[in-house]
C-alpha cells in the first residue's frame, strides 16, 4: 500500500512538474508574440490552452483520489494540498497567457504601433518571478519563493504606472485607443500572472517550511505572520 502511494504521489509531482513547463512556455510565447507581433505564435498559445486545461483535470482527480484513498498526514499532505492551489494557479496563468496572445493578434491589426511603454519591464519580472516560483517548487527552496515575495510590489506598481501613461497617449493621440486599451489589457494579465506567481512561492514555503505566510506584502523588516504545521 505504501509503495502505490509513493508512486501515486510520484506521479503527482511529475504532472505537475509538466504542467509548469507547459505554462511557462505558454506566457513567455505570449509575451514573445506581443513584442515580436508574431501572429502564428499568438494563435499558437491560444490553441494550447486545450491541453492546459486537460492536464489540470488530469491532477485534479489524482488529488481527490490521494486524498479519498491514502489518508496522508504530515509532509504529504502538505503537499498535496500545495499542489491543489498550485495546479488551479497554473490553469489560471494559462488563461492569462491567452489573454495576452489574443491581445497581441488585435496590436497586430492596429493601423500604427503603438510604444510599450513598461510592458517588456514588466513582462520580464512577470517571467522571472513565475520561473523562479516553478523553481522553487521543483527543487522544494524557500528561498526562491521569498525572492518571489519581495518581487510583487514592483510590477504592481509598474502596473499602475503603465495604465496612467497609457491614459494619458489615448488622451493626446485618438488613433492610439484601440492599441492602448489592448496594452492596458497586457499589463493587466501580466500583473494577475506576478500575483499568481506569488501564490505559488507562498505554496512552496508551506511545503517546505509548513508555514503559511500572509500579507507577505506588508511585512518590511518584521518577521511573517504565520501558522505552524508540525511534521509527525
Amino acid at each position: 500500500m505504501q509503495r502505490h502511494f509513493e508512486k501515486e504521489l510520484d506521479s503527482l509531482k511529475t504532472n505537475l512538474i509538466k504542467m509548469c513547463s507547459i505554462v511557462e512556455d505558454a506566457i513567455g510565447s505570449a509575451i514573445k508574440a506581443v513584442l515580436d507581433g508574431d501572429k502564428e505564435l499568438a494563435q499558437r498559445v491560444i490553441s494550447g490552452d486545450q491541453r492546459v486545461n486537460s492536464l489540470e483535470l488530469e491532477i485534479d482527480n489524482a488529488i481527490i483520489d490521494l486524498l479519498a484513498l491514502q489518508q496522508p498526514v504530515a509532509v504529504d499532505l502538505r503537499f498535496i494540498l500545495a499542489a491543489q492551489k498550485i495546479n488551479n494557479d497554473l490553469e489560471r496563468i494559462g488563461d492569462h497567457a491567452v489573454n495576452i496572445a489574443e491581445s497581441a493578434l488585435m496590436l497586430i491589426k492596429t493601423p500604427i504601433q503603438e510604444p510599450l511603454l513598461e510592458i517588456p519591464k514588466m513582462a520580464e519580472i512577470a517571467q522571472t518571478m513565475l520561473r523562479n516560483a516553478i523553481e522553487g517548487f521543483i527543487c522544494s527552496d524557500p528561498q526562491l519563493g521569498k525572492t518571489v515575495l519581495a518581487q510583487d510590489d514592483i510590477i504592481d506598481e509598474l502596473n499602475k504606472k503603465m495604465v496612467g501613461d497609457v491614459i494619458q497617449l489615448m488622451k493626446t493621440e485618438k488613433n492610439l485607443i484601440d492599441g492602448g486599451l489592448e496594452l492596458i489589457r497586457v499589463s493587466r494579465n501580466l500583473e494577475r500572472v506576478a500575483d499568481l506567481a506569488t501564490n505559488i512561492a507562498e505554496d512552496v514555503i508551506f511545503i517546505a517550511q509548513a508555514r503559511v505566510v500572509k500579507h507577505h506584502a506588508e511585512e518590511k523588516d518584521s518577521s511573517p505572520k504565520e501558522s505552524s504545521f508540525p511534521d509527525r
